[in-house]
């Protein structure tokens, strides 16, 4: 029976045929949908960034700026000025190319000025490399930080090779001096990169200083505008956010401060969310968990929820056998 069954699909070769015959008519539905009004295309013939290649750029990046940790050959003395300075020229390029797409993108889609696209892509590239071994010491404060905070850290090295926290807020340092660059689209695509493998969302135009650390890091959320000062920890679910706003404000708050200060030292606990831009966390302050807060709180403020009343009772399940829940 099963025999015959294989002999009969194998006898159907043309079975598709008749399917087939309607993607001409499927193609043209699809090209007309590309002309109509408030579609979104890219249809040009100038190259666009490359997703892929900015991710690629991404962890190039990660190599240089901790070297030896995820490079798939060893580093040693003999080798490490030629392997360096084989990464730097290829990646030099690279990231030049696309910064140019980016900007070139934008001058002939929003028909902009010229920016002399070219050269100002090879000075950002080169703006960006010269800054690396400064983002190498003040990651080393990031990674310090983090290892002096958490009890669980078994080395720096475990930190650097395993921590998202460290991987997300390596990322946001090199997108934010291309944010600050005005370059399109390549801050973002990495910023959101770094959030989809980590869960930590923060945005290429917020101002972080020196030994910051996110403990667990699922769930955090730092806005454009936020400024945070040295020697700041975050943890899990923490959000820095903007306050609600009427949905024609967009344009109207572009560039304006929509996210909180948070001044150095503070300690910010899970599950908190702080709002606005005129909402001010004083110098060593510490916000407990869970807490809700859209207004300053001065220098050396305990800011913590109110304990919760707890009731108890006997369960309504008491006495059930795992049987009386299927």
């Amino acid at each position: 029976m099963l025999l015959d069954k294989e002999k009969r699909c194998k006898s159907e070769p043309g079975a598709s045929l008749g399917y087939r015959e309607e993607i001409p008519e499927i193609t043209e539905a699809i090209i007309r949908s590309c002309e109509e009004p408030g579609s979104f295309t890219h249809i040009n013939h100038e190259p666009i960034p490359s997703r892929q290649e900015v991710v690629s750029i991404v962890h190039a990046l990660q190599k240089l700026i901790f070297p030896g940790y995820f490079s798939r050959e060893s580093l040693d003395a003999t080798n490490l000025r030629y392997k360096i300075g084989h990464s730097v020229s290829r990646l030099f390029d690279t990231m030049a190319q696309q910064i140019i797409h980016s900007l070139r993108h934008d001058c002939f889609r929003y028909d902009k000025p010229c920016s002399h696209c070219s050269d100002q892509g090879y000075e950002t590239a080169t703006k960006l490399f010269r800054a690396i071994p400064d983002l190498r010491r003040i990651l080393a404060t990031d990674v310090s930080a983090a290892y002096d905070g958490d009890p669980a850290a078994s080395s720096h090295d475990e930190i650097i090779f395993s921590y998202p926290g460290i991987f997300a807020i390596a990322v946001h340092r090199v997108a934010n001096i291309l944010y600050k660059d005005e370059v399109p689209f390549i801050p973002r695509i990495m910023s959101e990169y770094a959030h989809s493998v980590t869960g930590i969302d923060i945005h290429p135009g917020a101002t972080i200083g020196e030994r910051f650390a996110i403990d667990h890091g699922t769930g955090v959320v730092i806005g454009e505008t936020t400024r945070i000062g040295n020697n700041v920890r975050i943890y899990q679910g923490v959000t820095l956010g903007a306050l609600s706003l009427p949905p024609d404000a967009g344009n109207r708050l572009k560039g304006k401060k929509r996210h909180p200060t948070i001044e150095d030292d503070v300690i910010i606990y899970s599950g908190t969310t702080i709002l606005g831009g005129d909402t001010v966390i004083g110098t060593r302050s510490v916000i407990g968990g869970n807490v809700w807060l859209t207004e300053s709180v001065p220098p050396d403020t305990l800011v913590v929820m109110e304990a919760p009343k707890l009731s108890y009772r006997a369960s309504a399940q008491k006495g059930k056998t795992s049987h009386d829940f299927t």
